[in-house]
């Protein structure tokens, strides 16, 4: 493809070396010695890239680039004067310049800026798909060792990198081969999951993740005696990279001092996982402690609706004395009060904030047909998350406190993944919606792509009947009653689910937070 530079300048005569050695690299250039002849060019003409000379007698070069924003504001510019003066860069950035050069200036400089403008997109694409392709085999062969539970958040770490800088390139072959050998991890992980689980929850020698219900006492508590009120935000669903998109814009307010990744215990679901986080205990020890509080699958009631009790309650089990308060947030206006009434917040030692965006996007994408023409992917969904962030009150609030003594911890009690393959299973009515997780007395199923937990006891888990069992979907299955099985597989398939074993439910982002 060629390129097409017009160039601006009162002393075009003077710049013929320079555009000759831009015609030698293959860009056709077209030279004008004044701001009006540039204009009217422009008009008529289309060039993928404007050279102005900021200094041009008769219409001055901030002065065309102002009405040649107007005209076709998508066209690149880029200034180039003699001055130095802060006010002139000023006013040029304001009126979105791609780039500012300073006289005299040598070819190697303008090459970079056309190239920087112009092929930027196609540079990126071949640097990031030769760099996925060096690494791939790296990840790959990791497969093939024995990776512990770091290892294997190293692994997805990587894998949501590459995934999050090949979606910026506009060749997306490599996002085929990046798709399957996340498929692979997946698989892979599950196995792990399946040989570690339980030792972890039992045997207090081994060595295991960060887990739930351990995540205040190894997380927080040590961190509540320094002096700064500390905010607790949980976006329930938040996946890693969901949290990757909206970090950039984060860091705009703040440090990030600390980035790590966690583990959902399982179910990885609202009910298990953040009960866990906020009781400090895992589900059976909650059932037993707290029997008033803790619902059961058949129970109708809500299953998150004392999550200020057990915070409560576990801040007292650890002897720590410190004034709490906790919101939870799901609808948009409660959100917006909150921020009204943030002062008020920086009264307390501690206070915990529960955001059910994502979760809700979630379930929304599954029940209406408009959210799920909107988010078809994870890219779109990624996108769509994003959007709501710099949108919602939340955002609002992290900058209202960013100008205050604090210290912020945003992480989530799970993630979700995108579900394509279904898997018959058979229970009666007793058995539980949830379409990544099972638990009741008769479930049926044929197959071994399944996580079976025979013994719920043995992961800690509730059983209200002596024959209850608990089986989990991995990888991106998901469980279809065999009636109306058809309708029921297109109804949800390709949408995103969570409660069972996979890299996206289970490891989690933990991070720590400090005003700039």
């Amino acid at each position: 493809m060629q390129y097409h530079i017009l160039w601006a300048d009162d002393e075009i005569d003077l710049l013929k070396p320079h555009i000759l050695f831009l015609k030698q690299k293959g860009y056709e250039v077209t030279p004008v010695c004044s701001g009006g002849d540039a204009l009217d060019l422009f008009q008529d003409k289309n060039f993928d890239i404007v050279f102005l000379d900021e200094n041009m007698p008769g219409m001055s070069g901030l002065e065309t680039l102002a009405k040649m924003k107007n005209l076709k504001p998508h066209i690149p510019v880029v200034m180039v004067t003699k001055s130095e003066e802060e006010r002139i860069m000023e006013e040029a950035i304001g009126s979105h310049i791609s780039d500012y050069l300073i006289k005299p200036i040598n070819p190697n400089q303008l090459l970079l800026s056309v190239k920087k403008i112009l092929e930027n997109k196609r540079i990126i694409t071949e640097k990031t798909n030769m760099g996925y392709q060096q690494d791939f085999r790296n990840i790959s062969m990791a497969f093939n060792e024995r990776l512990n539970f770091e290892e294997w958040a190293e692994v997805y770490k990587k894998l949501v990198h590459w995934e999050l800088a090949l979606e910026q390139a506009s060749d997306k072959s490599m996002q085929e081969v990046l798709e399957m050998q996340k498929s692979e991890a997946n698989t892979n992980f599950v196995r792990f999951v399946q040989e570690n689980y339980e030792k972890w929850l039992n045997d207090p020698n081994i060595e295991r993740p960060l887990l739930s219900h351990q995540l205040f006492k190894k997380k927080v508590f040590p961190e509540i005696s320094k002096k700064n009120t500390i905010f607790f935000i949980l976006i329930d669903n938040l996946r890693y990279d969901q949290w990757r998109v909206i970090s950039p814009t984060i860091g705009e307010f703040f440090n990030i001092d600390e980035e790590s990744l966690y583990y959902s215990i399982l179910p990885t679901t609202t009910a298990y996982a953040r009960n866990a986080i906020f009781a400090g205990m895992l589900p059976t020890e909650i059932a037993k402690n707290f029997p008033q509080y803790w619902k059961d699958e058949e129970d109708e009631e809500g299953k998150n609706l004392h999550e200020d009790i057990f915070l409560q309650k576990q801040f007292e089990r650890n002897k720590i004395t410190a004034k709490l308060a906790y919101h939870k947030i799901i609808t948009n206006q409660q959100g917006k009060n909150l921020v009204e009434n943030y002062k008020n917040l920086l009264n307390n030692d501690f206070v915990a904030i529960v955001y059910n965006f994502v979760d809700m996007l979630s379930h929304a994408r599954t029940d209406l047909q408009m959210i799920r023409e909107l988010a078809p992917d994870e890219p779109a969904y990624r996108s769509l998350t994003q959007s709501w962030f710099l949108h919602s009150p939340l955002w609002e609030l992290l900058q209202k406190i960013a100008r205050e003594n604090v210290r912020i911890i945003i992480t989530t009690d799970h993630g979700t993944i995108r579900v394509k393959r279904p898997f018959k299973i058979v229970g009666d009515k007793s058995v539980n919606t949830n379409l990544r997780y099972k638990q009741g007395k008769n479930l049926s199923y044929e197959g071994k792509n399944i996580y079976e937990a025979r013994k719920p006891e043995k992961l800690f888990l509730p059983k209200p009947n002596i024959s209850t069992s608990y089986v989990f979907a991995i990888e991106d299955y998901f469980f279809a009653y065999p009636n109306n099985y058809n309708y029921y597989v297109s109804y949800f398939k390709d949408t995103f689910q969570h409660g069972g074993v996979s890299l996206e439910e289970m490891i989690i982002p933990f991070v720590w937070l400090s005003p700039k």
